[in-house]
């Protein structure tokens, strides 16, 4: 209980700093705004200090890819103008979360200010919310005002589709975002699962594993360790059920299963091809084609798909791949609009949703803008993909893969090169592996905000 105390003040600290944040990226919301319309708020024009006297670059979504795009375009065209506009006041780390409901690491390792990201790096943070996209006007309007640009680089990250569970049904899908959230995205997500894992007193516990490519594809397996690593360690009668869409584990196969069958043998029940086709949640019942499993809690993770700015921005590829920016893959430009990039998890190119794969594709997607307002053209590098997944604590153990991507020229498909894993835990090589990953997460956050 103390030990949540303390994380709780953390929680109320930090919102005292999203407060002061907020403050800062309402630039130009001057109070005479405050009660006029909505649309003069809309179309007012923010008021922001320029960083540069070149080409002013948009880029929204302040997440792993929005980061480091924003970072290393200041580096390659020091004159251009970049702002970075995000709807939340601070970061809060997605990747590395997992060990924090398992108490490993504690909220502040996964805590970073916006403010000083760009302070340290020369560009401007608006904490606004992105509502419309006018590409004719070359202009974004915010919650506080409208900002222009000259290129925009949208990184949205995922929403969840709950349409193959709910078939449109509100009440359901409202009962499972909040009750049973999915815990890819908010931190508030993240306190709600933390809070069930630290009460539950025995019994089942649902995790989820989608089909097809979504947000960090070895997440869910390393969730069912750590959680399960949890309840052995506090010798709690209970078991995680991971119910898996796939046919098998996606990814560090031979690391997972390993895991599960040995160190958590009387702990996690993992079952493949379980789509669930029915929800009783009053009943705590979900229902596969084949089989019934009750559950005390659970965490639901849904199909994923690009975030909704895709759509509103008229740059996703159609009605049915809403996942998917509508991009030339090798410039990241959208297709009929080499002023506006799209990065991050919206691309269409398979490449492993995970933070490593974003920050480095932000370097890429910063050398296409800079190569695009410097008028030279454009070379294509690979993003690099280095992912540490923790199937144990005290002591920390973990696995990896690492891997770069190539372009196949006949089937006009990316795919994994240079790939290479390491999924043995045990002994020296897993805990080796453990303090890698901590170190692993310490550079990246030091990339995007130092």
């Amino acid at each position: 209980m103390k030990k949540q105390n303390e994380e709780r003040r953390s929680v109320l600290k930090l919102g005292a700093v999203a407060a002061a944040a907020t403050t800062i990226g309402t630039v130009g919301a001057s109070a005479s705004t405050m009660h006029t319309s909505t649309n003069s708020v809309l179309n007012e024009k923010v008021n922001l200090p320029k960083n540069g006297n070149g080409k002013k670059v948009v880029i929204v979504g302040g997440g792993w890819s929005g980061l480091s795009v924003a970072k290393r375009l200041k580096q390659f065209v020091p004159d251009a103008d970049v702002i970075l506009v995000e709807q939340r006041a601070h970061f809060v780390s997605c990747p590395i979360s997992n060990l924090w409901l398992a108490d490993e690491v504690n909220l502040e390792f996964l805590t970073h200010s916006y403010l000083d990201a760009a302070n340290n790096n020369g560009y401007t943070f608006v904490n606004a919310n992105v509502h419309d996209v006018n590409r004719t006007k070359k202009a974004i309007y915010t919650n506080i005002g409208m900002i222009d640009y000259d290129y925009l680089v949208l990184a949205p990250g995922i929403d969840y589709d709950y349409s193959a569970w709910t078939k449109g049904d509100a009440n359901l899908e409202y009962a499972l975002r909040t009750q049973y959230p999915a815990g890819f995205k908010t931190h508030s997500e993240h306190q709600t699962i933390k809070e069930k894992v630290q009460s539950f007193k025995g019994g089942n516990f649902i995790l989820t594993c989608p089909s097809g490519n979504y947000r960090c594809l070895p997440a869910p397996y390393e969730r069912t360790c750590l959680i399960a690593d949890y309840m052995k360690k506090n010798n709690i009668k209970g078991k995680v059920i991971l119910l898996d869409e796939n046919a098998d584990i996606t990814i560090k196969k031979k690391g997972f299963h390993s895991a599960f069958d040995e160190m958590y043998k009387d702990y996690v029940q993992y079952v493949p091809n379980a789509k669930i086709e029915k929800f009783d949640l009053k009943n705590k019942v979900v229902y596969t084609e084949f089989d019934e499993f009750s559950f005390e809690d659970a965490a639901f993770y849904p199909h994923v798909r690009g975030g909704k700015l895709l759509e509103v921005a008229g740059v996703a590829k159609d009605a049915i791949n809403k996942m998917e920016a509508d991009i030339n893959v090798f410039t990241y430009q959208v297709n009929g609009d080499p002023s506006v990039f799209c990065s991050g998890d919206v691309r269409p190119m398979a490449f492993s949703k995970s933070g490593n794969t974003s920050n480095t594709e932000g370097h890429v997607v910063a050398r296409s803008v800079a190569d695009a307002i410097l008028g030279k053209k454009n070379i294509w590098t690979t993003p690099h993909t280095t992912c540490f997944s923790a199937v144990g604590t005290k002591p920390l153990r973990a696995i990896s893969v690492d891997a770069d991507y190539a372009y196949n020229k006949k089937s006009h498909v990316f795919g994994f090169a240079n790939a290479s894993t390491n999924e043995n835990w045990k002994a020296g090589n897993g805990r080796d592996n453990g303090q890698s990953l901590l170190a692993w997460a310490e550079g990246m956050y030091a990339d995007m905000f130092m």
